[in-house]
């Protein structure tokens, strides 16, 4: 079976952790799957997905900052794709967008709701905190780099979810206490708790949490 048509084959993804509340009480962004999806069935996750071929292209109005940018690139990974596929996986599964104004004529069209509203979307604001590949023996497979942002730096209401695609259902704003209470994948219980720590002003290790799990043994790393 040719690659672009192996549903299992692994694909470059980017997620994204949209946090409010600051350190005291905390509160993520989360949507559940349905129960006909092919990955991960009615599991809550953070809004993302797969690379487009078209995200390399996408002028930011603000690069991601040079220190994530280095860490995804020791892994041959495009800085610049995987902060405008985040970007666009939150504006489409969310109608959230993380942008600055300006104008943009020539918008894909994917992008042209998001450059309706006079945006450009803006990298700044996010920080790359944990990476991490699908086991074998799942019906799709993903190298997953995951994200951390502020929503004070989205445009817009917190609490608008009109412009949304239908992807994720039951989009609320989950206190970061209590989101385990949720049903989650094992991956995303683990990110969460990752991301809390750092949320909540814990003093993190300066190198990003990698779960490799590229073959059948599960390996675990640190991006320095």
């Amino acid at each position: 079976m040719h690659a672009q048509t192996d549903k299992t084959a692994i694909r470059d993804a980017a997620s994204i952790l949209l946090v409010r509340g600051g350190a005291e009480r905390p509160q993520v962004l989360m949507g559940q799957r349905g129960s006909a999806a092919a990955f991960m069935p009615d599991k809550f996750v953070f809004p993302g997905g797969a690379l487009d071929t078209g995200d390399a292209d996408i002028p930011l109005a603000a690069p991601l900052n040079p220190e994530c940018s280095a860490r995804l690139a020791q892994d041959h990974a495009a800085p610049h794709a995987f902060a405008a596929a985040a970007i666009r996986e939150l504006w489409e599964e969310t109608g959230l967008a993380l942008g600055v104004p300006g104008d943009w004529p020539d918008a894909p069209s994917d992008w042209q709701g998001f450059a309706a509203r006079g945006l450009r979307p803006d990298a700044g604001a996010l920080r790359y905190i944990f990476r991490a590949i699908t086991p074998p023996g799942r019906p799709r497979r993903f190298d997953a780099r995951f994200f951390l942002a502020d929503a004070r730096h989205v445009v817009g209401d917190l609490e608008d979810f009109s412009a949304a695609c239908e992807e994720l259902s039951h989009l609320h704003w989950v206190p970061m206490a209590e989101a385990r209470r949720l049903n989650l994948p094992f991956i995303t219980e683990v990110v969460l708790a990752e991301a809390e720590a750092s949320v909540r002003g814990e003093v993190m290790a300066p190198s990003v949490p990698f779960f490799d799990n590229s073959t059948g043994v599960s390996t675990f790393r640190r991006i320095a």
